[in-house]
C-alpha cells in the first residue's frame, strides 16, 4: 500500500480574514482583531490554522501568507495550512522563497496547499496567466517549488520557465521544504496528488466521492510505482453548529451565496456538515470513515459571529469525536 492513513483525526479552521463589507464604510482589519482569532483557534484545542487564496473574489480577502506569518507569532502550537494557493497565478521562484522563509518562521509547522482556481477567471486575467494552462503551470510550478526547497544548486527547464544553476538558501525548516498537497476534484488534480503532490486537499464533494477519489490516488500512485508512507489526506468542510438543521443551513448557506455571488444554497446541503451537534459530529465521522485525517472546518455564517462557533465547536462537537482524536 503506498498510502498509509494516520490513525487520528486533526481537526483544523479556515478563519481566513474575509468579510462582506459593512456598512458604514470598507472593511479595515485590526492586528487585535486578527490576533484575538489565532487565540482563539489556538485555546478551543484545534490542531491547525488553514487560510486560503484568492487575488480578486466578490468579498474583500488578505493575503494568505502574510496572515499566516502574523499567526505564527501568536501561536506557538498550531499547524498553519494555506488550502489552496493558486499557484499558477505567480512566477513559483518568488513563491518558493516566500514559503521556504515562512516554513522557517513556523519552525516547519507549514502544510502548503496548491491549486488551479479558476472559478472566477478575472484572477486569471488579471495576473496576465491564459486560464487554459492553469493545470500545466501547477504541475510544473510544484516541481519548481521542490527542486529549489533542496537548497541545493539546480536546473530548470520548461515551456513556462528557465534557469540553470540556482541556489536558494536558507533551505526550509522542514528537509526538503513543506509538503504540497493537491486541491480539486477533478481526474487530472487525482493524478497530479498521486505522481508529485505529498497530499491532497479537496472542497465540495461528499464523503463517497472522496473514498472514491483516495483509492483513484491510491491506484494511480502505484502504477506510478509511487511509495508515500506519510500522504496528507485533507477536506474543507463547509460547516455550522446550530440548534436545528434549518437554522443552520438558513445561515450558512446565505453566507456563503454572498462570498460566492452565486446561490450556494444546494451546495451547503450537500457538502457541509450542517445543524445540530450530533449531526455535524456524524458528517465529520464519514469524512474520517472515507480516509480523511486532516479536516478543515470553513465556518459559513456571519463574520462577527465565528467567535461564537468556534466555542460551540470546542464544547459541542468535540466531545461527541474525542475516540477520533
Amino acid at each position: 500500500m503506498p498510502l498509509v492513513l494516520e490513525p487520528t483525526l486533526k481537526i483544523g479552521v479556515n478563519t481566513m480574514h474575509r468579510r462582506s463589507e459593512p456598512a458604514d464604510g470598507p472593511w479595515r482589519p485590526r492586528i487585535d482583531e486578527l490576533a484575538a482569532m489565532v487565540e482563539q483557534v489556538d485555546r478551543c484545542g484545534f490542531d491547525s490554522f488553514w487560510v486560503g487564496d484568492h487575488i480578486s473574489m466578490p468579498i474583500p480577502f488578505l493575503d494568505p501568507l502574510q496572515q499566516i506569518a502574523q499567526a505564527a507569532v501568536v501561536s506557538r502550537r498550531l499547524t498553519f495550512g494555506v488550502g489552496v494557493y493558486l499557484l499558477p497565478l505567480r512566477n513559483p521562484a518568488p513563491v518558493a522563497k516566500q514559503v521556504s522563509t515562512l516554513d522557517l518562521m513556523t519552525e516547519g509547522r507549514l502544510i502548503f496547499g496548491v491549486g488551479v482556481g479558476g472559478e472566477f477567471p478575472k484572477e486569471y486575467e488579471l495576473a496576465g496567466i491564459p486560464r487554459e494552462e492553469r493545470g500545466a503551470r501547477l504541475s510544473d510550478g510544484i516541481r519548481v517549488l521542490k527542486k529549489l526547497w533542496t537548497g541545493e544548486k539546480v536546473s530548470h527547464d520548461s515551456p513556462f520557465l528557465k534557469f540553470e544553476n540556482v541556489d536558494m538558501r536558507p533551505a526550509p525548516w522542514q528537509p526538503g521544504g513543506p509538503p504540497v498537497w493537491c486541491g480539486g476534484r477533478a481526474k487530472p488534480a487525482l493524478r497530479r496528488a498521486a505522481r508529485i503532490g505529498d497530499g491532497w486537499h479537496s472542497y465540495a464533494i461528499t464523503a463517497q466521492m472522496y473514498r472514491d477519489g483516495l483509492a483513484h490516488i491510491r491506484e494511480t500512485a502505484e502504477e506510478a510505482g509511487r511509495i508515500h508512507p506519510n500522504f496528507g489526506t485533507g477536506h474543507l468542510l463547509f460547516a455550522r453548529v446550530a440548534d436545528n438543521y434549518e437554522q443552520g443551513l438558513d445561515e450558512a448557506a446565505d453566507h456563503l451565496s454572498t462570498r460566492y455571488n452565486m446561490d450556494m444554497r444546494p451546495a451547503t446541503k450537500r457538502y457541509g456538515a450542517i445543524g445540530a451537534p450530533q449531526d455535524v459530529a456524524a458528517t465529520i465521522r464519514d469524512f474520517y470513515d472515507a480516509g480523511v485525517r486532516h479536516l478543515t472546518l470553513d465556518i459559513a455564517g456571519v463574520y462577527e459571529r465565528r467567535g461564537e462557533q468556534l466555542d460551540r465547536f470546542a464544547n459541542e462537537v468535540f466531545p461527541l469525536l474525542k475516540d477520533l482524536r
